[in-house]
Parts: structure tokens; sequence; C-alpha cells
């Protein structure tokens, strides 16, 4: 199979059968290295329904899988959007929990001072001494550390049934051999009995160094304001995928402005920042306006997820068409978006700078969608 040509980190959520977890993912992985697994405290957030409280945000249980030389392979981490495949009638499992708190600088805090691999009611003892308090304990086996007006400072509770299935593997960035090290991740979980979560998704995180450019990013974003939902119907998105949708038309309207393609990047940074994009979208563009450390990349989000490499890479290879036709391109002028027909997908295949395996592999797929 072609191979890809950009630096990518994949994102692949995943389910594991009843009775294991991503633990026994991430160790199994670990031993076909011969390295092994670190407990990590891994940042998620949630939907609060709690007035004046939006958001609930968690630190769950993840595993690193470090190989003998001391570089990370994957991480087998908890996906909160996958939902629907877990039976939340059964028991919570002993001293699988997660640290609930509504601010994401106290849970940083956490991470810096408490102990992942800590049972949990000792997990938060750092963090009551910090405030020269004590740790709580409520019902359910509930650890609650507050300050000494009251305020909550975070709270660590037994994750409920099953929830240490999800299993969303994340890989380092990968720069050659893609479809190799896919493979081996892949065919570890397939032999252990991991499913395709009912909401599951897969995420491509391309580096954005060569997309910090106006014209660039312009062009990337009208591209995908047309093509957008041809490209999620050729791909095969998930109708139950959580955390979707399109850019709000504001972005279109301030790319596409007198002059944005003269301005500098630093500029541009400053006036996307302005719009208060979100990152739960088809395209995540915040890491390219808010450079998060070992993060500064674009991400594609509109893709189902899987078991094989083989979709894997041809999508990568769609996605990695597109970026590299953005950047290639003159300046790129919006229309409307476009809605499916054969011709439209057939023309854009054809444009796009990507192999020609790669492009009768979509013009097939085209074809018998239609």
């Amino acid at each position: 199979m072609s191979e890809l040509n950009w630096k990518i980190g994949f994102e692949i959520e995943l389910m594991a059968p009843p009775g294991l977890s991503r633990q026994d993912l991430a160790e199994a992985i670990a031993q076909q290295h011969d390295g092994f697994v670190h407990r990590i405290f891994y940042p998620q957030s949630e939907p609060s329904h709690v007035p004046g409280t939006p958001l609930f945000h968690n630190l769950t249980l993840g595993f690193e899988v470090i190989d003998s030389e001391g570089n990370l392979i994957v991480r087998c981490v908890d996906d909160l959007t996958l939902q629907d495949d877990l039976d939340k009638t059964q028991k919570p499992q002993p001293e699988w929990y997660r640290i609930v708190s509504d601010d994401t600088r106290l849970l940083q805090l956490v991470i810096c001072q408490a102990d992942p691999k800590a049972a949990s009611g000792e997990v938060l003892k750092p963090i009551a001494d910090l405030f020269a308090t004590k740790v709580e304990v409520g019902p359910g086996g509930m650890m609650r550390v507050a300050d000494h007006t009251g305020n909550p400072i975070a709270i660590a509770a037994l994750l409920p049934g099953e929830r240490e299935r999800p299993c969303e593997l994340i890989t380092p960035p990968i720069d050659s051999n893609h479809f190799q090290r896919l493979e081996l991740l892949l065919n570890k979980a397939r032999s252990l009995g991991f499913k395709i979560p009912c909401e599951g998704a897969t995420h491509f995180h391309f580096d954005a160094v060569n997309l910090c450019s106006p014209r660039v990013f312009t062009n990337l974003v009208n591209i995908l304001w047309t093509y957008g939902e041809i490209l999620k119907k050729l791909v095969g998105t998930n109708p139950h995928c959580r955390r979707l949708g399109a850019w709000d038309e504001d972005l279109l309207t301030l790319i596409n402005e007198t002059g944005f393609c003269e301005m500098s990047w630093s500029d541009v940074q400053m006036g996307l920042a302005k719009l208060q994009l979100t990152k739960y979208c088809d395209f995540n563009l915040k890491n390219l306006i808010h450079q998060i450390p070992d993060k500064f990349t674009f991400e594609a989000r509109i893709f189902p997820s899987w078991l094989h490499p083989e979709p894997l890479i041809e999508s990568a290879a769609l996605m990695e068409a597109i970026l590299n036709y953005a950047v290639s391109a003159p300046k790129i002028s919006p229309t409307v978006p476009l809605v499916w027909k054969l011709e439209f997908v057939q023309d854009f295949l054809k444009i796009l700078p990507i192999a020609a395996h790669f492009r009768q592999v979509w013009l097939s797929r085209a074809a018998s969608m239609a």
C-alpha cells in the first residue's frame, strides 16, 4: 500500500469486550514491544446538568505504553462519548475511579501533585495537604477535598459500571511506516476481541507547520466548507458519533475579508481567537490558533472507527491530499456547500494531488454509493 508523507497522530476509538479493559490492551501491546505500562491521568470533559456549570472536567485513568528505549508507543485512554455499548447496571470495578472538578486549573494541579497509581482513598491527600484541609469521605466511596470556606476543589469517585471498557488509542505523531505501526496496535486489539463502539470515530492530527499561512488557511477552510458534507458521506461518518458539526459562518466571513491573506500569521491567530471556535466540530482548527505544547495540529474528526489499517491509511491519504491541495493552490474562493452528486465528487477527487492507487479507491467508492 502507498505510504503517507505527512506526520500524523491517530486517535482510534475502540471498545474492550466485557471482562477486559483498556489496561489489558496496553499491557498486551507493552509485552509485544518488551516495554512497560505507565498509569496516567487523562483529561476529559462532559456536559453538566448543574445550573451555572456547563461542563464537568474529569481526570480518568489511562495507560501509556513505553518501549524498552523509553519511547512512547501509544496511549490507551477513556473517551466519555462512548456510552451505548456499556451495561451501566454492572458494579464499578475496584479502584477504577475518576477525579472531577468544575475548574480545569484545579485538575492541572491534581496532575502535578497527585499520583495516578494511588488508590482512590489516597489520591487526593496531596491536594488536601496543599489547602491545609482533609479528604472527606462521602457515599459510595467518594472522596472530596474542599477549601476552608467549603468550596469544592476536587472529588474522586468510582467509575460507573463498565467504564473501564472504552479505549481510545492515541499514537504519538507518526512520520513513516504508518501502515505497519498501526497494524501492530490493531492486530493486538483484534486478537483480544476489541470491537468498534456504537459511537466510534477516528481522529487524524496532521502536523500544522505547513498550514501556517493566511493563504493556505483560507484555502483549507474554503475547501472544507464547500466539500465538507460530501466528504462526510464519502468516508461514511458515523451517524452516532458525538461532538461533530459545521463551523460558524463568522469564520468564513473573516477569512475571506479583503486583506486577510496579507496579514501576518500571528495577526491571523489573534483574529481567529476572537471567534472562540470549538474543537467539537468536523474539523478542529483550535490547535492552530491556541498553540498547545505537543499538539500543534489540524484535526479531522469526521472518520469512523476501524479495526484494520487499510481504511485508516486510505482515509488519511484523502485528508493529506486535501491539505496538499490547500498548500499548493492559488487562492481558492468560497462557494456554497455542495450536496452529494457523483460528478461533484469525481471532479473534486480528480483535482486532488493524491497517489493513483488512493484516487481509484475513492472514485470506486463514490461510484458504488451513487
